[in-house]
């Protein structure tokens, strides 16, 4: 039986603070560890599922890796695995959203993070992390198939707004809020995957109810068009023009 799944989205980072998407990697505002620590204390005390977190997996990017850190300490203090993830990183290639070499993350977050499956691509933005909109759906999908194959009842995954908008959920998150989500039975053999999300988070906003209710959608300038992206980088100097991750407004 697949596992049940707790999507957490990372807290408020600098570039969100006033969307300065040009700094590179960025970590956590001020707000954001708070945030962090608030969904810790939420976690701990108002969600009995999260206490049986078997394996935790985070994108590679700072912000997400001190959201893990902060955000599940507890757990990580428990011994509970922690494995950074290449396919879990955001979908632009923006400076804000395009990681730092490995060897920094490992000086900065060196303890109790497994680094030894990280794709030696990272940080590149080429092949299955692209800033196109099949790459990304299909890099959804491969995240997908990992966790239904994984033999954990419940898994914890910190992640990106855009990502796990356009290829995992199709639901919005604010900094630091998640949902909680069970595979859907499929029909088809080798068909795609779909998370079903649970009645609590999904009536509530998220968890903490801070996200926008309801299904969200992928727009068409999430991406750049598939046969102007290389036209596009080109003008750009290697930046697409369009930003994947909508951006939800801070609640003070």
């Amino acid at each position: 039986m697949p596992p049940t799944v707790i999507l957490i989205r990372h807290g408020q980072a600098l570039h969100n603070v006033n969307q300065e998407y040009d700094i590179p990697d960025p970590e956590l505002s001020d707000l954001g560890r708070q945030q962090c620590r608030a969904l810790e204390q939420h976690l701990r005390q108002h969600l009995p599922l999260a206490d049986k977190v078997e394996r935790i997996i985070t994108s590679p990017m700072h912000r997400t890796l001190e959201t893990t850190v902060l955000g599940l300490d507890w757990l990580i203090k428990r011994g509970v695995p922690v494995e950074a993830d290449a396919l879990w990183q955001e979908n632009s290639d923006k400076p804000c959203d395009t990681g730092s070499p490995l060897a920094n993350m490992k000086q900065t977050f060196p303890n109790n993070i497994d680094y030894s499956t990280v794709d030696p691509l990272w940080p590149s933005k080429i092949g299955p992390y692209a800033f196109t909109r099949s790459a990304t759906i299909a890099r959804g999908q491969s995240c997908l198939r990992n966790l239904h194959s994984r033999k954990e009842k419940v898994i914890a995954v910190v992640s990106h707004s855009g990502f796990l908008r356009c290829a995992i959920s199709l639901c919005k998150y604010a900094n630091a809020d998640y949902r909680i989500f069970d595979f859907a039975e499929t029909s088809k053999e080798g068909g795609e995957l779909e998370l079903v999300e649970w009645k609590e988070t999904e009536e509530n906003g998220g968890g903490l109810g801070e996200s926008e209710k309801g299904r969200a959608k992928v727009e068409e300038s999430d991406f750049p068009a598939e046969e102007q992206v290389e036209e596009v980088k080109e003008q750009l100097g290697g930046k697409t023009n369009d930003e994947a991750a909508k951006e939800i407004p801070e609640k003070k």
